[in-house]
């Protein structure tokens, strides 16, 4: 990425690295394990019904945050560069543990992460056009979300320990090359200030 993806409008690129950002955050397939040792003993469903419960309670929060991302970084005087670089740090620490496999602690922390992420891109999607559009990919990994929960004993099964293990790092290799983006973009920008 040669330019700064907040340079304004709205871009394929810009899409895209909020999609794999949320989703690599979030970590649908990796809460299957977590939804299905929190839902243990439930019937299917209540597991549904607590799955949905989850997910409809997730985006409100996470629509909250992508709307008022900015103004609440604005009300505390901190920049949307400094918590870039703040936040691609958090970002690669995450990364760090999903790479090294701390996902016990990772998982029950998933709230936080993702709504730091979102303040992080919610500077990127600045108009209103922008903000739909957001939460639009929001919308989408929290659906995604709530099928790999319906499905979470299927797709427990079908990747096993290994396959999960594999993922986790993988993904943990992309969200750390996102998260050093993040920081370069706001080094970028406190700099030129």
């Amino acid at each position: 990425m040669a330019a700064p993806l907040y340079a304004g409008a709205m871009t394929l690129d810009l899409i895209i690295n909020a999609t794999v950002t949320l989703l690599v955050t979030i970590d649908p397939v990796g809460l299957a394990p977590l939804f299905l040792a929190v839902t243990g003993g439930m019937d299917r469903a209540q597991r549904r019904e607590t799955g949905t419960r989850a997910i409809v309670i997730g985006f409100a929060v996470m629509v909250l945050f992508a709307v008022l991302g900015t103004p609440i970084l604005a009300l505390f005087g901190v920049t949307l560069a400094a918590f870039r670089v703040a936040g691609g740090l958090l970002l690669f620490w995450i990364a760090f543990e999903m790479i090294f496999e701390k996902r016990q602690e990772r998982h029950e922390n998933t709230a936080n992460r993702a709504i730091s992420a979102l303040v992080l891109l919610s500077g990127d999607f600045a108009g209103p056009l922008e903000r739909a559009a957001l939460i639009g990919i929001v919308a989408a990994i929290l659906a995604l979300t709530w099928v790999i929960f319906i499905l979470a004993e299927r797709v427990d099964r079908l990747l096993g320990e290994t396959g999960r293990s594999v993922l986790t790092r993988l993904l943990g290799v992309i969200l750390s090359a996102l998260a050093v983006q993040f920081v370069a973009d706001g080094v970028r920008t406190l700099a030129a200030a």
